[in-house]
């Protein structure tokens, strides 16, 4: 029974890859073919939304159904970022490179509670700027360089430790061709739009200062540290979470 399962679990993402990507790239295909179909040039340059501008051509009454399902749309990618982004910050308080009620998971439910609504907040901040044009270049550009940097060492590990055992292990190709997508969309903002590039690396930078203050600075004052272990008990009592090691959960 054990081993049936180490199998389902073998096969279930190479499955999920091969069935869902295909299907969700011929979807995305064919759409952009009939905007192009029933679409002039001049109304897809002159429309702010194109599938709106569609609906509104073809569905008559009915076109209120494509913001709808346009953002339906992007329930997968959403669900997809929120597992993945609260999971990213939870881990790192956990190693001790955030805050440690960061590391927090519910009692009921072992989910990062706190992690997310860590999230949710940062989200929050980013909605404030008002070109979302800008806010995409922004976050494009920083996450293009985090992703660069871990495939990066991705494929230093894979060169220096052949041999390690690894839960998923793909062809080289694979990562050597998304490192260099990666290096592209890292490079070519620079040459494009470099005063936002500025702006994102200063974000960046900004976070080090922070880093040194709350977490790497180990002799801090007496009163600096029990105000961090007062916030970190009131997260813990707030959101009734415990860490993970607890007993409790």
């Amino acid at each position: 029974q054990k081993n049936h399962l180490c199998m389902l679990k073998k096969w279930n993402l190479p499955r999920a890859i091969c069935i869902s990507m295909p299907l969700v790239t011929i979807t995305y295909v064919v759409t952009n073919i009939a905007y192009f179909v029933v679409l002039t040039r001049e109304e897809i340059l002159a429309s702010d939304a194109v599938a709106v501008t569609f609906g509104d051509k073809m569905l008559g009454i009915f076109s209120f159904t494509m913001p709808f399902f346009v953002a339906c749309s992007t329930f997968g990618s959403l669900n997809g970022a929120i597992f993945a982004s609260s999971r990213l910050f939870f881990v790192g308080a956990r190693q001790g490179h955030l805050p440690r009620a960061i590391s927090l998971i519910d009692v009921k439910r072992l989910t990062p509670v706190p992690s997310l609504i860590f999230m949710c907040l940062i989200t929050l901040l980013l909605v404030v700027i008002e070109d979302v044009y800008v806010l995409i270049n922004y976050v494009s550009f920083v996450e293009a360089l985090f992703i660069t940097v871990s495939v990066t060492g991705l494929l230093y590990m894979r060169k220096k430790k052949p041999h390690m055992q690894r839960p998923i292990k793909v062809n080289i190709a694979l990562p050597i061709i998304f490192f260099v997508i990666c290096a592209f969309l890292v490079t070519f903002p620079c040459y494009v739009s470099i005063e936002e590039v500025s702006v994102a690396v200063a974000f960046i930078l900004c976070g080090i200062p922070v880093y040194y203050v709350t977490i790497a600075w180990e002799s801090k004052p007496a009163w600096l540290q029990r105000s961090f272990n007062n916030f970190n008990d009131l997260c813990a009592k707030l959101f009734v979470c415990v860490p993970e090691d607890s007993h409790y959960s």
